[in-house]
């Protein structure tokens, strides 16, 4: 059975093998030149192969299939060993030929050595020459990777046995002889090192970048991927775990945009692009392919360099006019949340420093001496701040903001005094900081969101700075929030976007609440009036989309689900409209609002609290969360509640689910403000909602509506409103006297004579005097 992918269509194809090998750490080395608006360098890749690391993923029996008689055509590596001669070289492999170009013919390539580019890939090639890793010595290994507008100038396997002092790793019995498994035995001790060692760790994984090449590999690109070989090199466990690749941007490539900021002066950076970081580096992009990584980037020395990196970099100078910056993470996550802006940017300090200022700033470092751990975490190994007591109760981490020099003053001003508020109400929400640092930059107007948050930087959009702290408050809280919920807790599918915006969105509310100090009176008037204003946008959005993009699961019961290989699709990932559609922020938002009303807010962020400490460091489905939920609610306020319920009437359904009482209250006031409502609209409410057997504050706005629209279909209504609820009947008497309209008129009249001895004497001389 094949997958297949249509590149006219708007899906994302992620074309990594990650069932096989998966990359465990990138060591990049740039260059950023504005002149050819080009990122030139070299990324070192590390894996750990499938016989080593136990899959995280559920696969499908699929063969997923990438133009099955296509014959790929490598690139020649040009060592002396490959005899030069004027014939093709062809490779019997099965379902693909290799073509070997050697020095003795013409090469047809591009100027960048990239041979067969003109086809775009009408499918995700898991066929038994890419897949089949058991094959017996059938055929060469194939590795994967996901790329897109990158000139690959060589792939070179790394001698990492070269590198002085390595042989600290491997036990003295393999040191007998140089082979591919003692590269590979080395590459494994150094990326399964304890977390207590992250220092050595990195120092040794950039004396391994830097190590000599024993030998080029056969490489090739197509629209979607970078596909690499080693002739012999039949399995996984046989093929290189430490790659170099040389390579370069284009100007066009769509992962990074090159601009000038609000002062004129240019920059680079990575913009949200829906095919993420494939433009920028060779990469795994399926979430499942967590890793750390350490960059070292170069430019003219008047630039800033800022990156999702876990220190403070600043800036060495190599030679005139031209310094180097270098950022690293120890905390594995998936390469699409790799940032890196690099401009003239300002840093904005505070024009008066104060003993709180001082405070704020104190780091604390995570030390490999110094942890003390308090508490047990079920997520790969690494320096969690989870696990140090200094770091839990640090409620403001240490931070910057740049901007360019013409914002400078509007970010003092209001962006620095919001920052330490904003991460001590999310601290105390939801406890620990999961990352030790944080970066604000002000991007360039050309910016299509208002804000994005990445590992240690986040990006605000210039417009937030206008109108005080109304719009930069909340936004910087939902920013925050994506510190928890988007990338220390990832989903495991990223078609179930739901789990990242929906609990920043709901966070949202609640972390700027308790930045402003407010009562909790005031916090709940700010949170409904909040969700009057999403209600609106909701409404209008699910007016004005296609159904399929209104679904939070698209994949249903498919998802997380991947090919043997490890390569999936991402549902509608490429479709441009859905950049600018909220229904997995309003939709998800609105289900965590219903979920929290349901359990009370205390047992529910009570509950969220657990949640982190459980899942933090890890990739999740839906299920992962409503399941540990479902569990922690008593039995007599989840009557109605499943899994499976929630899946159908949240996730899995367009259009508006279900609504809780008060959110259907909060919908007929909406609806109220309305001057008119057609017959058909009034009869599909009825129908939908079933209001009649609503409780009585939902069926007191719908006896309002019945009035005020004369919708005379539903006066029995009404006149059942009356009789059976007259403790809150009295308004309606007044609205239906209002009206002047006869039949309203004498419909109230009626009702009071027959009930007028059963009311007590003040209602009765209330409703008297509004009726005659």
């Amino acid at each position: 059975m094949e997958i297949k992918l249509d590149p006219s269509r708007d899906d994302l194809p992620l074309m990594a093998n990650t069932s096989h090998m998966l990359v465990k750490h990138y060591v990049l080395d740039l260059e950023v030149d504005f002149e050819s608006r080009i990122i030139e360098g070299t990324i070192v890749l590390f894996f750990e192969d499938g016989s080593r690391f136990r899959k995280q993923t559920s696969s499908t029996k699929e063969t997923c299939q990438l133009a099955s008689n296509k014959a790929y055509k490598f690139r020649t590596p040009e060592l002396c060993h490959i005899p030069v001669t004027n014939a093709r070289t062809t490779f019997n492999v099965g379902y693909s030929d290799f073509v070997i170009c050697d020095k003795g013919e013409e090469d047809t390539s591009d100027k960048d050595g990239n041979h067969d580019n003109q086809e775009q890939a009408s499918g995700i090639s898991s066929s038994k020459y890419c897949c089949d890793t058991e094959n017996h010595g059938r055929e060469d290994f194939l590795l994967v990777l996901d790329c897109c507008d990158l000139s690959v100038l060589k792939v070179e396997e790394v001698d990492v046995a070269a590198v002085p002092g390595i042989e600290k790793f491997i036990r003295p019995s393999k040191l007998t002889t140089v082979s591919e498994e003692l590269r590979n035995e080395i590459v494994h001790e150094l990326v399964t090192l304890p977390a207590v060692h992250w220092r050595k760790q990195l120092d040794y994984f950039v004396r391994c970048s830097q190590a000599p090449s024993c030998g080029e590999l056969f490489f090739d690109t197509d629209t979607w991927s970078l596909q690499i070989r080693k002739t012999g090199a039949q399995t996984a466990t046989d093929f290189p775990h430490a790659i170099r690749i040389s390579y370069k941007t284009k100007p066009e490539g769509q992962s990074v945009t090159w601009t000038s900021d609000q002062s004129g002066r240019p920059c680079v950076y990575t913009m949200g692009s829906p095919i993420n970081n494939r433009a920028l580096f060779p990469c795994q992009e399926p979430p499942v392919a967590m890793s750390t990584w350490q960059a070292t980037v170069r430019a003219a020395a008047s630039f800033v360099v800022l990156m999702s990196g876990e220190n403070s970099a600043k800036p060495t100078q190599l030679h005139e006019g031209c310094s180097s910056w270098h950022y690293y993470v120890t905390m594995p996550m998936p390469a699409s949340t790799f940032t890196i802006a690099v401009g003239c940017w300002t840093e904005v300090v505070p024009k008066k420093w104060s003993s709180n200022d001082l405070m704020i700033e104190r780091p604390f470092p995570l030390s490999e001496t110094d942890c003390r751990y308090v508490g047990v975490c079920s997520h790969m190994e690494y320096p969690c701040r989870f696990q140090n007591a200094a770091a839990t109760t640090q409620k403001v981490i240490p931070h910057r903001v740049f901007a360019p020099g013409c914002l400078k003053g509007v970010c003092q001003e209001i962006l620095l005094r919001l920052l330490p508020p904003c991460l001590s109400a999310a601290h105390s929400v939801l406890g620990s900081h999961p990352f030790s640092r944080l970066d604000i930059l002000i991007v360039p107007a050309n910016f299509s969101s208002l804000g994005m948050a990445s590992p240690h930087i986040i990006f605000l959009s210039q417009s937030t700075l206008t109108g005080r702290s109304h719009l930069c408050g909340p936004r910087l809280c939902h920013e925050i929030a994506h510190t928890w919920f988007g990338l220390a807790i990832g989903a495991r599918d990223w078609t179930e976007e739901w789990l990242s915006e929906g609990f920043a969105t709901h966070l949202e509310d609640v972390f700027w609440a308790e930045a402003q100090q407010l009562a909790p009176h005031d916090a709940e008037e700010q949170r409904e009036l909040r969700a009057c204003l999403r209600w609106h946008r909701l409404r209008d959005e699910l007016r004005n989309s296609p159904e399929e993009m209104q679904v939070l699961r698209p994949s249903k019961e498919k998802t997380g689900h991947v090919s043997d290989s490890g390569a999936s699709v991402v549902k509608h990932g490429l479709n441009p409209e859905k950049n600018f559609m909220q229904v997995h922020y309003l939709k998800g938002y609105f289900l965590l609002r219903f979920l929290a009303r349901r359990l009370g807010d205390k047992t529910y962020f009570s509950f969220l609290r657990k949640f982190v400490h459980k899942f933090h460091g890890q990739l999740i489905l839906s299920q992962d969360f409503l399941q540990m939920l479902l569990e922690n609610i008593p039995e007599e306020k989840r009557p109605d509640l499943s899994v499976e319920n929630i899946f159908q009437d949240w996730l899995e359904s367009s259009g508006i689910p279900k609504l809780l009482p008060d959110q259907l209250v909060l919908l007929l006031e909406h609806l109220l403000e309305e001057k008119t409502l057609s017959r058909p609209t009034l009869q599909t409410l009825q129908r939908t909602y079933c209001l009649h057997e609503q409780d009585a504050e939902v069926r007191h706005r719908w006896c309002e509506l019945i009035v005020k629209h004369k919708y005379r279909s539903a006066y029995r209504h009404v006149e059942q409103f009356l009789q059976e609820d007259q403790a809150m009947g009295v308004y309606l008497y007044g609205e239906l006297m209002v009206s002047e309209d006869a039949r309203q008129q004498q419909l109230a009249r009626r009702c009071f004579e027959l009930v007028k001895e059963q009311m007590d004497r003040s209602s009765v001389e209330v409703v008297a005097e509004m009726l005659f």
